[in-house]
């Protein structure tokens, strides 16, 4: 076999050229693509975004004696802080087991801030949240 040499392995000027060239071309077909057809994870997010701040503009109120309404296991609801939460999807989930039971229905309040709880649990419980407690005449 012939050997090579140092001069025929080198690139040509034209060829590096041509191969910059083409791969810019696809680099910008790529972002021009992106750009035109977002994910579709990102529309999800943005209804995700649009239907919780819509929520948030009608937020519902319950007086105490309608959440007290909810203390099972099929149906439990929660007071924290004077506001409701639905917690009957993470009755069997919580890792306590049946003590988020114990206050089903009723104010949590106070056994929620205990050390028992892991910071993450303040971000998890608005996943829960429908609507706020109000006071009613006979509550005062």
């Amino acid at each position: 076999m012939p050997r090579r040499s140092a001069k025929s392995e080198k690139l040509s000027p034209e060829f590096v050229g041509w191969f910059a060239f083409i791969s810019l071309a696809i680099v910008i077909y790529v972002l021009i693509q992106r750009f035109r057809n977002p994910k579709k994870k990102n529309q999800a997010s943005l209804a995700g975004t649009v239907q919780k701040q819509a929520a948030k503009k009608s937020v519902k109120s319950y007086t105490a004696k309608e959440v007290a309404q909810h203390a099972t296991r099929d149906d439990c609801w929660i007071i924290l802080d004077n506001k409701v939460y639905d917690v009957t999807s993470y009755v069997d989930e919580h890792p306590g087991g049946d003590a988020i039971l114990n206050h089903a229905g009723a104010d949590s309040t106070e056994g929620f801030h205990g050390p028992q709880h892991p910071t993450r649990v303040f971000d998890i419980i608005e996943d829960f949240y429908i609507g706020n407690l109000v006071e009613t005449s006979k509550d005062k």
